[in-house]
């Protein structure tokens, strides 16, 4: 029984069984009523449970007590599991962390995209499901000296020595920003760090100081050139895949990438296609983008810094179009970026997405507009987390 302090808490708590994992990466679960959304469970865990928060029908719930462990569950390897905000998976065997993205997907297509007769598909598990993330943010609170990650649900930082999943180049810049920070040599003002790590070399930026180092990442025989300020895959061992997967048997005269980015994608598209046109808002991104396709002596390209939602202002301009590639931030493309794909035209699409709700709300207005589903992949491009990365293939219909 808990102490007399804990009493009201003790009497808040609830028992219940988790059913699966939803979107967002919380197990769901019934009780009095409501429906539980509960972090970092496992499907057919029996817990008891603290509501932290409802709304109406809804309650969201931490664990307590795990009063019989699913078979899916372990235990977490990292002492900050349950405190930082990175990790929400750490508690699920690898098997289930990707049943559970592929349930996620599933999910999220049918119920926010509206689509059931759903095609076929696998995940492509991680060839590391540890040290593999090469790409980092660290936040950084001067006053408390504290490096590390957000705690979860919170702009707190937790102080973080060792991180399980940073390859081993990130480590060793984290253990050296801890002992500056020891030593009182990193700047009070800024408020976080970024590291990439390269082929031989890491760059790192922080917020009070713009002069970052650029470094050259191998990917599939392309070099390419960026620094820690530039947004790039975390997980360089899936990146080959990922690319084939993206571009598919794509070839013929022309194709479109919008959000292009350093030009990750757009490299390996200017070989396939006669000309290419690539639109990022970034200048640094495009900067590099123009680099990289110099250094791959690759002229057939018009990389155009811009913002992606102006498109269908130019969107006439776009003739007999064979092939499209978009790979989004988080929140997706932007309605009048879908309508102005749709106005276009193109023969065939590639979306490559890092969120299954916003690709899902997309592929929506895509079929609507005129687009079958071909086909769908799935990488686990973040093992320990509930994130996916999905490619999905459509095709105009006649």
């Amino acid at each position: 029984m808990p102490d007399k302090i804990d009493e009201q808490r003790w009497c808040d708590l609830h028992e219940l069984t988790i059913d699966r994992i939803l979107p967002g990466g919380r197990g769901i679960a019934h009780a009095e009523g409501r429906t539980v959304m509960v972090a970092l469970a496992a499907p057919g865990d029996r817990l008891r449970v603290h509501f932290d928060r409802v709304k109406g029908s809804v309650a969201f719930a931490s664990i307590v007590e795990v009063l019989e462990p699913s078979p899916m569950r372990v235990e977490p390897p990292c002492p900050y599991f349950g405190r930082c905000g990175g990790c929400d998976f750490q508690q699920l065997n690898y098997k289930a962390q990707l049943d559970a993205k592929v349930e996620i997907i599933r999910d999220c297509l049918r119920r926010v995209g509206g689509i059931e007769n759903i095609p076929d598909f696998e995940i492509t598990r991680a060839p590391g499901e540890w040290r593999y993330r090469s790409r980092a943010q660290w936040q950084y609170d001067a006053v408390a000296n504290r490096l590390g990650y957000f705690e979860a649900n919170s702009h707190r930082v937790c102080d973080v020595a060792e991180c399980a999943v940073l390859t081993p180049e990130l480590q060793s810049e984290l253990e050296r920003l801890r002992r500056e920070m020891s030593n009182g040599d990193l700047p009070e003002d800024s408020r976080y760090f970024r590291a990439i790590a390269g082929d031989e070399e890491v760059s790192v930026a922080c917020e009070s100081d713009r002069q970052v180092r650029d470094v050259k990442r191998t990917i599939h025989g392309e070099t390419y050139r960026l620094n820690a300020d530039s947004f790039f895959q975390t997980n360089i061992d899936l990146l080959p895949e990922l690319i084939d997967a993206a571009l598919g048997g794509a070839q013929g005269k022309s194709a479109i990438e919008l959000y292009c980015g350093v030009g990750l994608f757009t490299v390996p598209l200017a070989r396939r296609f006669e000309r290419t046109i690539a639109i990022e808002d970034d200048t640094d991104a495009t900067n590099f983008a123009r680099e990289n396709l110099t250094c791959a002596d690759l002229g057939n390209v018009e990389v155009v810094t811009a913002n992606v939602g102006e498109l269908g202002e130019n969107a006439d301009a776009f003739q007999a179009v064979d092939f499209l590639l978009l790979d989004p931030p988080r929140t997706g493309a932007e309605s009048r970026v879908i309508a102005a794909i749709i106005k276009i035209k193109p023969e065939r699409i590639s979306y490559v997405s890092c969120d299954p709700a916003t690709l899902a709300r997309d592929l929506k207005k895509l079929i609507a507009g005129g687009y079958s589903i071909q086909s769908i992949r799935a990488f686990d491009m973040f093992p320990q987390t509930h994130h996916v990365e999905t490619v999905v293939h459509l095709s105009v219909n006649d």
